[in-house]
């Protein structure tokens, strides 16, 4: 019912604009048009977007540092350590995309007996990786335990945790971390032994921490916090958020029109602004098996309504929301990996939010400046550029609906 509904608003939008397509007719388009379409073609293609996700997808290690009055800290690790022990690291977004990855499917097989033997012979490795240090003087931590867990659904990595501990000298130190670049990226918790209060970095390519007093001292500053989590947001889009990005592209291309993009981006921003925080508070959630593909589909939808119109239909803002609260439940995702601290719940929130629409606005401006700017008002912008690049996006974004799906 609904289906033969919106089959027929659709006809009836495209029956009110009569395009009329003569391909030998059409001036020939700038190079730039063809580039534009070769993007899309290469972003549809490429091992990125149409390489199973989940098993082969390459996450940042979760690193928990917990500094107790007592003078010891634990520091615990949780990863896809059968990428590291085969030597897989961040320079690839799959695993697929390694020479190594025929290694890493087979450690991803053995037992859990067997990758804590293999973990536990690599360990002397790893801890020259992890560089731990108080005031500039490097920690050597001992490794209390592995918990890796049995083979299970072979489309999801398996995550194993390593617990490390080490003695924290005396006073008021201030504690930096950093992993091996060749290990992949990291997401860093501190959480402070006087207070408990939970600080949290975004480190990749071998970054280090900013220093964090252990105890003893001041936490990170506002301006800092705030810097960081907009920092957050952005890379969410750019690069890390395809699946988002192509959502908005698909926002751009309705029309060149201004009117049409506010409203839309206008309600996304405020329905994802809702979802997240209540997600964040524990109000409501959804699991990752269902917003996913939802997050899919509603590239597809978009996608082939711009083909079917070039103009603002009334129910489309009403969509667009009801796919931006999904999207919301996404964004969700990321701050839960950093974990927020309730002290600065908002601040935290409010500033990854303006690193997402940042992130938004980059993507929006650069399709405009390389394309809407240039071609935007030419008579053969909609067939030569619109179209075959909304076909792209829906095609893109059927795969990873059926992907996620199943």
């Amino acid at each position: 019912m609904v289906y033969g509904w919106l089959h027929a608003r659709l006809k009836e939008g495209a029956e009110k604009i009569p395009i009329h397509f003569d391909p030998f007719a059409m001036p020939r388009p700038s190079p730039l048009v063809f580039l534009l379409l070769l993007f899309f073609s290469l972003t549809a293609l490429s091992p990125a977007v149409f390489s199973p996700a989940g098993a082969h997808e390459i996450r940042p290690a979760i690193v928990t540092a917990d500094f107790q009055s007592g003078g010891e800290y634990t520091i615990e690790l949780s990863g896809n350590l059968e990428a590291l022990l085969a030597g897989i690291g961040s320079q690839h977004d799959d695993t697929d995309d390694s020479p190594l990855a025929q290694t890493y499917n087979e450690l991803r097989r053995l037992s859990s007996e067997a990758l804590t033997a293999r973990v536990e012979a690599f360990l002397p490795r790893f801890l020259d990786g992890v560089d731990i240090r108080f005031d500039d003087v490097r920690s050597q931590p001992r490794l209390d335990r592995v918990q890796a867990p049995t083979v299970g659904d072979p489309d999801l990595a398996r995550t194993t945790t390593l617990i490390l501990k080490g003695q924290t000298p005396p006073g008021a130190p201030l504690f930096t971390w950093r992993y091996n670049p060749a290990f992949g990226d990291s997401v860093l918790r501190v959480r402070r032994a006087d207070d408990g209060k939970m600080a949290a970095f975004w480190l990749k390519n071998g970054e280090r921490s900013p220093p964090v007093p252990v105890t003893g001292a001041p936490p990170p500053s506002t301006m800092n916090t705030a810097l960081r989590y907009i920092g957050v947001g952005f890379a969410h889009i750019l690069p890390l958020g395809l699946d988002h990005v192509l959502f908005v592209l698909g926002l751009f291309l309705l029309s060149t029109r201004l009117r049409p993009l506010i409203i839309q981006v206008t309600n996304f921003t405020i329905a994802h602004t809702i979802t997240l925080g209540f997600s964040m508070a524990g109000v409501f959630s959804l699991p990752a098996t269902l917003v996913e593909p939802l997050i899919a589909l509603s590239i597809v939808f978009v996608a082939l309504e711009n083909w079917f119109t070039d103009r603002l239909t009334p129910w489309r803002p009403y969509i667009v929301f009801g796919f931006g609260l999904i999207h919301g439940l996404g964004f969700a995702g990321v701050l839960q990996e950093l974990g927020l601290e309730p002290s600065e719940f908002v601040l935290s929130l409010v500033s990854f939010n303006i690193g997402v629409e940042l992130g938004q606005l980059a993507v929006i401006l650069a399709a405009y400046a390389l394309v809407g700017f240039w071609f935007g008002r030419k008579s053969w912008y909609r067939p030569a550029v619109v179209r075959p690049a909304s076909a792209l996006i829906a095609l893109v974004g059927l795969f990873w609906f059926v992907e996620r799906l199943i």
